[in-house]
């Protein structure tokens, strides 16, 4: 049970990690004009470390389904 609420709760976050990273360009944001933006430059600190929360939030996710796997096998 424990596991499938924490399933629940990094998969809302994980959404809403993803969510928060600016466009790169080239996908459906450039439909809608969010592509009119360029950075000049690399990334800043802020989201660099957004890019490493969402992947250790991705990887925790990741985890998780696997042990709820496990755990249905068993």
């Amino acid at each position: 049970m424990a596991l499938q609420i924490a399933l629940i709760v990094f998969s809302f976050l994980l959404g809403l990690l993803v969510l928060m990273h600016k466009g790169k360009g080239g996908g459906l944001s450039d439909m809608f004009g969010g592509g009119m933006q360029s950075s000049v430059g690399g990334s800043s600190v802020a989201e660099r470390n957004l890019d490493r929360i969402t992947v250790i939030v991705g990887l925790i996710w990741f985890v998780i389904i696997v042990l709820l796997g496990l755990q249905m096998k068993s």
